[in-house]
Parts: C-alpha cells; structure tokens; sequence
C-alpha cells in the first residue's frame, strides 16, 4: 500500500493561532486544535517511517488580496485595517508558515494554493503522477473548507481517498462531523489515521458498511 499512497497535510499553519484576527470574521477557534495538530505530528512520523510522500499545502494570498475569492474581498472590504487584521495568510509572512510542531522534513513537499481545493491552479497532481501514487490521506484544517474540497477533486480526478477524523477539524463540532459524513457518502474512506496506514488496509468500509454516512 504504502508505495502508492501520499499523505496531503491541508494548512497546518500559523494563522491559526491567531484567534484575535478569526473573532473579528465571526469565525471561532478550531475545535480540538492542540489534539489535533499532535494527530497530524504522530501521522506525518508514521507516514514518513513507511516511506510514503509527504506533501503539505499552505493557504497564502497577495497583500491586496487581489487573488481571493469574492466572498473573502467583501469580508476584508469591511474591516477597519485590512492588511493588519486580515486572518488570510500572506504568502511570506509567519502567518502563512507551517506550525512548528508539524514543521516540514527534508523530503518532504510544500506547496502554495489560493483557494480551498489543493488541485486548484496547483502543480499537486503533477507531482502525484510523477510519484506514481494513486491512494491519498487527506489531513489537516478544516475538516469542511480545505480538506473536503481537496478530497473532493481528488476522487473527480480517480485517486482513491481517505481522511483520517482524528487527523482532521473545523471550527464546530456539528461542522466536523457534518463534513465527514459528506465524504462519506462519496465512498471516501473516513477512520483514524493509524487503521488508515496499517499494514493491508483494504479502506474499503465505504463500501462494507450499509447507510454509510447516511445517519
């Protein structure tokens, strides 16, 4: 398994720890954060361990904010200080780093996106092919934005797709949970990220189990 198959760690970055800029969007601290980002620590050494492909994605956008999506220019349109308030990520600012406790490894991959779907006007499929893999585990921030998106794309373009829940999260439990129950209903393999590496793992629940993510 693990010669075909990639972990995209979505995001996992400083921006998130800067909940005074995300209070004045509306937007409340991410559920289960600090657990959370160890999951994606513990993984990242798991998948690194087995040989897999590591490939973090970073969030970043210009200081105008000229490459954001409308929705996002009408938000930063309303704030009194857009360019020090703003909780977009700058490309090159520590706003857009990757957390230090996830921090990349030699060998590993980062790469730049400007919406929430990693495929999106991105070299990541291109180095998927080039790596011949064909299975992801997509992990990071946030569980119903970036991740579902991503994953989303990633079963439109023919890999197969696993989310690790206990590697994943958004800003509400109801979202999380939600969002998990979408990607189930799309065939995506969705269990803790350590049945997901195990040895032999068939990621084949989706199909096994009936209602799957219909409760």
């Amino acid at each position: 398994m693990t010669g075909a198959t990639a972990i995209v760690m979505v995001d996992l970055q400083n921006m998130y720890l800067e909940q005074d800029k995300r209070d004045g969007f509306g937007w409340p601290p991410i559920w289960r954060f600090e657990e959370v980002v160890d999951e994606c620590r513990q993984l990242l050494e798991a998948g690194r361990a087995a040989g897999m492909p590591i490939i973090y994605t970073r969030n970043v956008t210009r200081p105008d904010a000229a490459d954001a999506t409308p929705s996002m220019r009408r938000l930063l349109a309303q704030s009194a200080d857009p360019t020090e308030s703003t909780p977009l990520a700058r490309a090159e600012s520590w706003s857009s780093e990757i957390l230090d406790k996830v921090t990349p490894q030699p060998g590993d991959i980062v790469i730049n996106k400007l919406r929430w779907d990693a495929f999106h006007y991105t070299e990541l499929e291109a180095i998927l092919r080039n790596l011949g893999v064909s299975r992801l585990i997509v992990a990071g921030l946030q569980t119903n934005v970036c991740v579902e998106t991503t994953t989303r794309t990633a079963m439109m373009r023919n890999f197969e797709v696993a989310v690790p829940e206990d590697a994943v999260s958004t800003d509400g439990e109801r979202l999380h949970y939600n969002a998990l129950d979408a990607m189930r209903v799309l065939y995506v393999e969705v269990a803790p990220w350590r049945e997901l590496t195990a040895t032999g793992a068939t990621w084949d629940r989706a199909f096994t189990t009936p209602n799957y993510g219909r409760s």
